[in-house]
């Protein structure tokens, strides 16, 4: 008996077909369903009908179409924000599961390493690549200490943002902002990405600076390693690059911080590199490999919640 859930990966680009990949080789409860594009032409399209999974290059109206739609379960959208209204709309209209990879931001923002266990909504946002490597680092120091501001700057290679990364840079920012105000515990959040264009390609680095109330410095450089691990249980290449930095910053000598005035207490730096698992892509391109590590703990997780209910099944004996 197959107890696995089936699954479509809208958008066959880099990000979409190394999830493809992951799914098929570390998956515990999910099974590839179908592969949806709109170029016939795209290598992710072929790289699937090889595989043996079923495509369509007509998008999600394609999908609709396909005899396997009915067993799907669960949809993954590595496509566009601006695309995402759409494609969650219908999709919701079937009771399927959406998890979603751009910064659309629909549904509740969702890090496995701090709030997956808690949420369970029909759409699960996936923040962004910045975010999902970043935002766990402030949470850490909020677990200790009042976060009045937190500031990320994520590097990656020129060569692993593709069209839709691209295409999505303000909302990148957007996003990653709310997303450490919100789950990272920080009052106010600030987003900044570098596209590297330096040969040979630079590994994902992140900087996270962290401003709080003073507190116990070995009690946060503990939650900051104890969550270093959790990412890393599920992004093995996730790691610090250095030991924890701190400076307290004087009631004589504050920060400005817009919106928030002179501001005083601790502030954290913490450095950060993500090595990519290079089932697909090259190893440099952590931020395309921490999403998709983060979306399959997701699916994961959202599959064995929905076998649990009964839900995978029902729309399995509709569909007959």
């Amino acid at each position: 008996m197959n107890d696995k859930v089936k699954v479509a990966i809208i958008g066959p680009g880099n990000i979409g077909t190394d999830l493809m990949i992951k799914v098929m080789r570390n998956s515990r409860n999910l099974e590839m369903g179908a592969m949806v594009g709109v170029d016939p032409n795209s290598d992710g399209l072929a790289r699937a009908a090889r595989l043996g999974v079923a495509t369509t290059a007509e998008g999600i109206d394609g999908l609709l179409k396909l005899g396997v739609f009915d067993e799907i379960d669960i949809v993954f959208d590595a496509t566009s924000a601006g695309a995402h209204a759409r494609h969650n709309e219908i999709l919701q209209g079937h009771g399927i599961q959406v998890i979603d990879l751009t910064p659309a931001a629909i549904g509740p923002y969702v890090i496995p390493a701090i709030n997956l266990d808690a949420e369970n909504a029909s759409n699960m946002n996936m923040v962004t690549c910045g975010g999902q490597a970043t935002i766990p680092i402030v949470a850490a120091v909020s677990r200790v200490a009042k976060v009045h501001y937190a500031e990320i700057i994520a590097s990656i290679a020129s060569r692993s943002a593709g069209p839709g990364t691209r295409a999505n840079i303000d909302e990148f920012t957007g996003t990653t902002r709310s997303a450490i105000e919100r789950i990272g515990g920080a009052t106010r959040g600030k987003a900044i990405i570098i596209l590297n264009p330096a040969e040979p390609p630079l590994i994902m680095r992140d900087s996270v600076f962290v401003l709080s109330d003073l507190a116990d410095l070995r009690a946060i450089e503990d939650s900051i390693e104890r969550m270093a691990a959790s990412v890393q249980s599920y992004v093995p290449g996730y790691r610090l690059k250095q030991k924890v930095q701190f400076e307290v910053i004087s009631a004589e000598h504050p920060v400005n911080v817009p919106g928030l005035g002179p501001v005083h207490g601790l502030r954290t730096s913490v450095f950060l590199e993500v090595e990519g698992a290079a089932h697909y892509l090259p190893s440099y391109a952590g931020n395309l490999d921490i999403m998709t590590s983060a979306a399959l703990a997701c699916g994961d997780l959202m599959a064995r919640r929905r076998m649990d209910a009964g839900i995978a099944r029902r729309r399995k004996e509709i569909a007959q």
